[in-house]
């Protein structure tokens, strides 16, 4: 009777944690695209949404609406069930990635992740690597040559990447001596020193570039541009399908901003105040959160705001950088922190 409350309990937590964290997902999403047309008008000089409600601020319910409400055409010519498949295999990635990243320390007794893998950053490039799946098969689906060619350019540009910040945040785990995320977390307590932006700055820079590919985001943005492709391998979709692969982008732009602060920017904690300490009351278990959910929004707004600074690279431009420049400076890293490791284990 005892395992099986403990395991009701855990179910009730467990369904609680997925609900708040897919809710909160759902939210950003909608708002990361409003911030973004304010971030473009500015840079632009021009005034942005500004219809719907107080400053716009309703434009994100207005789409929603608007996106339910239009036909769902199908065209005669694609390949019909590939075609209703890869707008849902586009959004499943990053709701399935955002299970493993510790968005807080604790409320009471539960853990503030909804799963806490040992081997977390393995489950997350093997769950990422699906998300070409969806892409190509849009592509394919599509049965056009413009949606073709920018399926294809997707799937070199995000295996290539995938290799590249696969291989840049092994140094990291070097160092920690741990696949876990919240190890990851915790190491980082102590001082801004010890934060693994400053250890590794190299695996920062190749993973920073890596994810602006693997979501698609300038100026990596070739298998969706529409100077060349009109519109790349979504051109065919429209009404919540279209949705879905916009939705898609953004969810991943948030979970990639996500495991970036993990990773690189101390995660939840903060250097003073204890604030490094997993929580011992409520109010610092949400103060935690609040800190994980500021860090990432400052990161999703800097992404947001190169898109509309940097121009985009030739297509042989960006395969030149992943194949010929990162995944060489990626190994040396790695042969590099090794060495330094070992030499200080010896010592």
């Amino acid at each position: 009777m005892i395992a099986a409350a403990t395991f009701s309990q855990y179910l009730l937590f467990t369904s609680i944690k997925i609900m708040a964290v897919f809710a909160v997902l759902m939210f950003i999403v909608s708002y990361a695209v409003w911030i973004e047309r304010k971030v473009s008008a500015a840079i632009q000089d021009r005034v942005g949404p500004n219809r719907v409600g107080p400053f716009g601020l309703l434009q994100p319910i207005a789409d929603a609406v608007k996106a339910f409400l239009k036909e769902d055409f199908t065209p005669g010519h694609v390949r019909k069930a590939y075609y209703w498949l890869a707008p849902a295999i586009v959004m499943i990635p990053s709701l399935l990635t955002i299970a493993i990243i510790p968005f807080g320390s604790r409320l009471g007794d539960e853990p503030m992740v909804i799963s806490n893998l040992n081997v977390g950053i393995l489950y997350t490039f093997g769950i990422v690597s699906l998300g070409v799946y969806g892409i190509v098969l849009a592509g394919y689906a599509a049965n056009s040559k413009y949606p073709f060619l920018g399926g294809i350019r997707s799937s070199a540009q995000m295996i290539s990447y995938e290799i590249a910040m696969g291989m840049s945040v092994v140094p990291i785990f070097l160092i920690v001596g741990s696949l876990n995320l919240n190890d990851v977390v915790m190491y980082q307590g102590g001082g801004f020193s010890r934060w693994l932006i400053l250890r590794q700055p190299l695996s920062f820079i190749i993973f920073v570039a890596a994810m602006f590919a693997e979501t698609n985001r300038l100026p990596f943005d070739l298998p969706e541009s529409e100077q060349e492709l009109a519109g790349g391998y979504n051109v065919e979709y429209s009404s919540m399908k279209f949705a879905m692969f916009f939705m898609g982008e953004y969810a991943g732009m948030t979970v990639a901003s996500a495991m970036m602060v993990t990773l690189f920017f101390g995660g939840w904690t903060l250097p003073f105040d204890g604030l490094d300490q997993p929580a011992t009351t409520m109010a610092m278990g949400w103060l935690h959160i609040g800190i994980f959910l500021a860090k990432m929004l400052v990161v999703e707004f800097i992404i947001i705001w190169i898109r509309w600074m940097w121009p985009r690279f030739r297509y042989d431009q960006l395969m030149d950088l992943g194949w010929r420049r990162f995944i060489p400076l990626a190994l040396l890293n790695i042969v590099g922190t090794a060495v330094v490791l070992w030499a200080r284990g010896s010592s």
